[in-house]
């Protein structure tokens, strides 16, 4: 089967190895004359960023770059693009990279025609409709990474650095004009990322499977997605240069934030206190709290994970596949708890305040009191 395809669903999609040359055609296309590429600092000299640049300035775009991105981008990183971004007479973004540079780019494409701060367009209710629409310069979504599918998604997730909390920043048009997914450029990944995102995408999927809302499109594909990472995850991850496993995992990435347009839950709801005051790795974090909180929603899941694990082919059903999750996390080098992930000292009543506010929280199958969610933490700690 050759992995290529032109897609639109939700966003218009050119997959295959390769098509990043397309760059330039993508950019055009949606009426980006003169692109900034906004990525962060790991990918700033990486020969993927350059060849895109080089990329752009043969196709007379121009050659522009931001990547001062922290891997939890911040509304700091966001005031420092968009100074660039305006000064520069830009009037588009090619978002590129993982999680922070996708999530961080979509947002300075959102926010450079916006007078309000950003936070008045929190995911809260409808506060999505005081922006100006016509502020929204497009954005051409390039993902290195094969985990957070931000390249799909209305949102981002951005830190607050005065208060260490992260916020999910929601606007429909926030949704990629276009979408290059070439798994070429996720060759070679380190083994430790490779297993961090690749387990973001299935908390992804899990959570929205999970997830008592109902929308069953977004059910079947979490439930597929599901199965390109048992599959291919392991694959991509032993040898970095398995371009069919990488592909597939692109795939998986993308599935994963498609379906959580049903919801998510605990472990997004835990894990985002945890990145925003200990700046740890968000899918690796992601992957530390999924055993436990597939236990704590056990009575809530146990039928439907059921029929998961007969399409998965695991054997014992709900049983089987939490303890699945136990091999494949151990498999890949993931921490068992806290402490190992390099959390100390935490502000526990903090970490749950936070967790609680988190919008994720109404996602989770099983309510999250301030006494349950204090207990999952002490348990992970």
């Amino acid at each position: 089967m050759k992995l290529t395809g032109n897609w639109s669903f939700p966003a218009p999609v050119r997959f295959g190895v390769g098509r990043i040359s397309e760059i330039g055609e993508a950019c055009i296309g949606v009426g980006i004359k003169k692109p900034l590429l906004v990525t962060d600092r790991g990918l700033e000299e990486m020969a993927i960023t350059g060849g895109t640049l080089d990329l752009l300035q043969d196709a007379g775009l121009g050659r522009a770059l931001f990547a001062a991105v922290d891997p939890n981008p911040s509304e700091r990183n966001l005031e420092d693009g968009l100074r660039l971004f305006r000064d520069g007479g830009f009037d588009g973004v090619v978002a590129f990279g993982g999680g922070s540079g996708l999530d961080l780019g979509k947002t300075l494409a959102f926010m450079a025609g916006q007078s309000r701060p950003v936070w008045d367009f929190e995911d809260v209710g409808d506060w999505w409709t005081r922006a100006d629409p016509a502020g929204i310069h497009p954005i051409v979504a390039v993902p290195t990474t094969a985990g957070t599918g931000s390249e799909v998604g209305r949102a981002s997730v951005i830190t607050n650095s005065a208060t260490n909390e992260k916020k999910i920043i929601f606007h429909p048009k926030m949704l990629p004009s276009a979408v290059i997914c070439d798994p070429e450029l996720t060759i070679g990944l380190p083994k430790a990322i490779t297993a961090g995102t690749g387990l973001d995408a299935f908390a992804h999927c899990v959570e929205a499977f999970s997830s008592p809302h109902y929308h069953p499109l977004c059910q079947g594909i979490a439930l597929e997605g599901m199965r390109l990472v048992k599959e291919y995850l392991p694959r991509a991850h032993d040898d970095g240069f398995d371009i069919e496993a990488r592909a597939q995992m692109m795939s998986a990435a993308a599935m994963g934030a498609s379906a959580f347009q049903k919801g998510l839950g605990a472990v997004h709801a835990l894990s985002h206190p945890i990145g925003a005051h200990h700046g740890t790795h968000h899918g690796t974090t992601n992957a530390v709290f999924l055993p436990a909180v597939l236990e704590f929603n056990a009575e809530a899941i146990r039928t439907r994970f059921d029929r998961v694990a007969a399409y998965l082919g695991i054997d014992g059903g709900f049983d089987g596949f939490r303890a699945f999750v136990d091999t494949l996390n151990e498999r890949l080098g993931i921490p068992k708890t806290l402490a190992d992930l390099g959390v100390r000292n935490p502000d526990i009543d903090r970490l749950v305040a936070d967790a609680l506010r988190d919008p994720s929280t109404g996602g989770n199958p099983v309510e999250m009191t301030e006494s349950n969610t204090r207990a999952l933490y002490e348990r992970l700690l």
